[in-house]
């Protein structure tokens, strides 16, 4: 039986079920919640832990990046280490990114010109601030995906396909994307859109993304998805950056390859398969990250190296008056 013809039916499309994740407790009451969905799977491949609706079509976001990645290394992009992290980035505006994608464009031998990813500010405030404190406006190379982008286009060139229309989703570069999201989630894509960047997103479900991020970290030495997972595992901040959560977590967490997506996105894996998926229903990266770190502990991660993870406190007069919490349902203990 071929590989396509394994392949699971796509999800449905429907409102997510989600179900309370996070409450914000001040003074003892909860003053706000966050909904979402989360799943967990062991090394075996099977559902753990889960908590919502882990079954539906989404939009991963960046968090589809590694899969994009391992996309354009089976089509022949020859990149690795801190390059190879850059493609698979949502990098902050540092110049290490903005220095990394012009490495990658002077590879390829293309101008700067190529891109067509929407030009924005850097993702980093402190970055950004800094930009505008000397006079310079949005740029596609300052967009947290430019690296990704400049990868494509190097890919499309290596195999003779045109240029200009890189994020067409009929383009050759695209439907080996698409192919390689199926191959990876192990079920068919549901819908197809346009991420924020500009290039096609495909909608698919948690339970999908979990399971692609376990193929990549258990793939043999030297696959496409073992260099992509070494290279992030390897380059975090060039991942993501140096102020960020995502890259934080890989730094304490021994072996773990993680991905952050808008909206609310995280998925994670470790190198024996172990995984977990995050969808925050409002976005809230507050709410994302101690909703990760919980279900890494359900994944047998020592809580001890999440605790910085675990959760925001909320301020009263500028002095801790409560908290960021996971819900019971989520406490490993319960």
């Amino acid at each position: 039986m071929t590989r396509a013809a394994s392949l699971l039916s796509a999800p449905a499309l429907r409102e997510p079920g989600h179900v309370p994740v996070v409450h914000l407790v001040r003074g003892g009451v909860i003053e706000g919640v966050h909904h979402g969905s989360v799943v967990v799977l062991g090394a075996d491949g099977e559902v753990r832990f889960r908590l919502g609706d882990t079954e539906a079509a989404f939009y991963p976001r960046s968090a589809l990046k590694p899969l994009q990645a391992v996309a354009m290394l089976r089509a022949g992009l020859p990149l690795d280490g801190d390059l190879l992290s850059l493609a698979a980035a949502s990098h902050s505006g540092e110049e290490r990114h903005l220095d990394g994608t012009r490495r990658i464009l002077d590879l390829a031998g293309l101008a700067e010109s190529k891109l067509r990813n929407t030009p924005d500010m850097p993702y980093d405030p402190v970055v950004r601030d800094s930009w505008i404190g000397e006079g310079r406006g949005p740029s596609r190379l300052a967009q947290n995906c430019s690296g990704k982008h400049a990868a494509m286009l190097w890919t499309a060139k290596l195999n003779g396909w045109s240029l200009d229309d890189y994020l067409d989703p009929a383009h050759p570069l695209q439907l080996a994307v698409a192919g390689t999201v199926e191959d990876l989630t192990g079920q068919r894509i549901a819908h197809v859109t346009v991420d924020g960047c500009g290039a096609p997103l495909f909608a698919v479900s948690l339970h999908g993304l979990a399971r692609a991020l376990a193929r990549i970290t258990t793939a043999a030495p030297g696959t496409p998805e073992a260099r992509v997972a070494d290279a992030m595992r390897e380059h975090a901040e060039m991942a993501s950056g140096v102020r960020r959560d995502v890259a934080a977590l890989m730094r304490a967490v021994p072996g773990l390859l993680a991905k952050d997506g808008f909206e609310g996105v995280q998925v994670a894996a470790l190198p024996d398969g172990r995984a977990v998926a995050v969808k925050i229903a409002d976005g809230a990266d507050r709410a994302r990250v101690p909703v990760a770190a919980a279900a890494l502990a359900h994944a047998g991660v020592d809580p001890a190296l999440l605790t910085a993870f675990a959760g925001a406190p909320l301020l009263g007069g500028g002095r801790p008056v409560g908290a960021v919490r996971t819900v019971p349902a989520l406490d490993l203990a319960s």
